[in-house]
């Protein structure tokens, strides 16, 4: 029971600390509202580059993965990320639910008045929303894994649908390639795959690892002790 516990694993993440963004943004949004309208980056952002590099912003850029992988992951019991938070019925459930409860909020901004009041209750309603969903996610990282929300993250399962998943690929999409020596003896790469994926799947196929909710990140590159795994366009 505890091998199969511990399985997964906190690995170190290269690139910049881009949590302190997010830590930034929820502090200085609440004395200033308006500040909550730069959500729409990161709500844009990630579905808009999903159609041509699949979830990569999901793994260099958005600064709440990044916090998950940095910081939580280092205290998280990584346990394995609940099935059915990942099917297609639950993800559907949580994109309508959460677009709903924004659009909600939205309508009860001062939109008669225009002007500052207006766009600052439109930035709360952002920030809120960012708020109460970081929330859940650092709860659900100390309770099952790090990237546990990211699972099921609205934007995340809307930059999944868009991302390339067979030949031809775009240009400047990067996935992983296994080589057909792997003997799936070590696992590694699933060990520290941060959405607890399983790239050794691919060993061996031309056209690689295509799993739409791969972040692209190259964790399980790195960590691979016998460097027969590879990230490439």
């Amino acid at each position: 029971m505890s091998n199969k516990k511990n399985f997964h694993r906190h690995f170190h993440t290269s690139g910049s600390p881009l949590y302190w963004i997010i830590i930034a943004y929820i502090l200085v949004g609440y004395f200033y509202p308006v500040v909550g309208l730069l959500a729409l980056i990161c709500m844009v952002g990630p579905v808009a580059m999903s159609i041509k590099r699949g979830r990569w912003w999901c793994g260099h850029v958005c600064p709440r993965g990044n916090m998950y992988d940095r910081v939580l992951s280092k205290y998280s019991p990584h346990r394995p990320i609940p099935q059915f938070v990942r099917t297609k019925g639950f993800r559907i459930f949580m994109v309508v639910f959460i677009f709903s409860m924004f659009g909600l909020q939205l309508s009860q901004a001062r939109w008669s008045e225009g002007g500052l009041a207006m766009w600052s209750d439109i930035g709360r309603t952002f920030w809120t929303i960012i708020v109460v969903t970081t929330i859940v996610g650092v709860v659900l990282s100390f309770i099952y894994a790090p990237r546990t929300w990211c699972a099921f993250c609205p934007m995340g399962t809307l930059s999944s649908w868009v991302a390339p998943r067979k030949q031809p690929l775009p240009e400047s999409f990067t996935h992983i390639h296994v080589e057909a020596s792997c003997q799936m003896k070590c696992k590694m790469c699933a060990r520290v795959c941060p959405m607890q994926l399983t790239p050794y799947d691919s060993r061996g196929q031309a056209e690689g690892y295509l799993h739409p909710d791969c972040l692209k990140c190259g964790k399980c590159v790195e960590a691979c002790p016998t460097k027969i795994m590879e990230l490439r366009k």
